[in-house]
């Protein structure tokens, strides 16, 4: 910081400069807060990952295309029996 000559510049100057520091700090400090306490909420709901609903998901799917062969299956043995 280069001087001025004049104090009262110099002493406003400094005191721009820890404003903005603390500024960036408490900025810094609510998003870490707001962040926690939005996982913690997520956490609360008790929602699924995004891996289990994929696993779940590719489960049903399978269980019904299993489900369609044996429909099908049965209706035919169904139809013979006629």
């Amino acid at each position: 910081m280069t001087q001025s000559g004049n104090p009262l510049f110099d002493n406003f100057a400094r005191l721009m400069t820890d404003a903005a520091g603390v500024a960036t700090g408490v900025k810094r400090e609510a998003e870490g807060v707001m962040k926690a306490q939005l996982e913690r909420l997520i956490r609360d709901l008790d929602v699924v990952s995004r891996e289990e609903f994929e696993a779940v998901r590719t489960m049903a799917i399978l269980a019904r295309e299993e489900n369609e062969k044996l429909a099908a299956r049965l209706a035919e043995l169904e139809q013979k029996l006629s």
